[in-house]
């Protein structure tokens, strides 16, 4: 069943071509990249010159009900936002019965292939410091009730050591503004997950056998009590303030630490 599914997925989802006009209005100049249930074009809007990204839903989800209603949430997420580190959304179109939405485009390069392909390294203090923007950029979320959810390198953006954070594609909005634990929670382990990933770009494993990071990292007792507590090995963090507070008690270890 799934090599079949994955066979109508080929067939049907075939990226739009380059020079292809999308709504009379953007030019598409490549593909940036497929997800999920996502297409994303790099597009030239034709009056204003200015490059954006398109993002299509799959046609082979286009017939989904579910598919069709996340792809509508992202867009309402994004409607609600307003972040200079965060894709501004321009709108959202039909064009040949398939469902397409429009932003800003961040001309950067994701985190995963900065450290996969460009060797890109970071140290306790640079870990500790992209944290902090990512942390800036969470708590801005869960001041409107919104979860990202989907917190990886992928969907992290970096220009000059500047943080970006994109794909929403997973987050909830919580419209009646109650705090869900889980949700919050997700975000924070994510966070310390994505610290831990950051720490592990400078480890040379001098072993044979694999030790757990405790033991084969050396960092400070702070860092590692904030690594503890965002992956909920002890009490987990229960709001941003508290992440804050034990962050700038880490960054306050690192010599040279200034404007944080």
């Amino acid at each position: 069943m799934r090599t079949i599914r994955k066979l109508y997925q080929f067939f049907v989802d075939k990226p739009i071509k380059k020079g292809e006009l999308l709504n009379n209005h953007y030019e598409v100049l490549k593909l940036i990249g497929t997800g999920s249930y996502g297409i994303v074009y790099l597009c030239e809007e034709l009056e204003t010159r200015e490059k954006v990204v398109v993002k299509q839903l799959r046609p082979s989800k286009s017939s989904n009900r579910k598919e069709v209603k996340m792809f509508e949430s992202e867009i309402s997420v994004l409607r609600k936002l307003s972040h200079d580190k965060i894709p501004t959304f321009y709108g959202s179109f039909l064009h040949k019965k398939q469902l397409f939405y429009v932003m800003s485009f961040i001309d950067g390069d994701n985190l995963e292939d900065q450290i996969f392909f460009s060797n890109l390294t970071f140290n306790e203090k640079e870990s500790l410091l992209i944290l902090y923007q990512l942390l800036d950029l969470v708590d801005y979320l869960h001041k409107k009730h919104i979860y990202h959810q989907d917190l990886r390198i992928p969907n992290i953006l970096l220009k000059n050591r500047e943080l970006f954070l994109i794909d929403f594609g997973l987050s909830i909005h919580n419209d009646e503004g109650k705090e869900t634990v889980e949700m919050r929670q997700q975000d924070y382990y994510d966070l310390g997950d994505i610290l831990l990933y950051l720490l592990y770009t400078t480890y040379s494993s001098k072993n044979k056998k694999a030790l757990p990071w405790t033991e084969e990292l050396s960092l400070e007792n702070e860092t590692v009590y904030l690594l503890k507590r965002l992956l909920q090995i002890d009490e987990p963090y229960s709001n941003t303030s508290e992440i804050f507070t034990d962050l700038h008690a880490a960054l306050s270890k690192q010599t040279g630490v200034t404007g944080t």
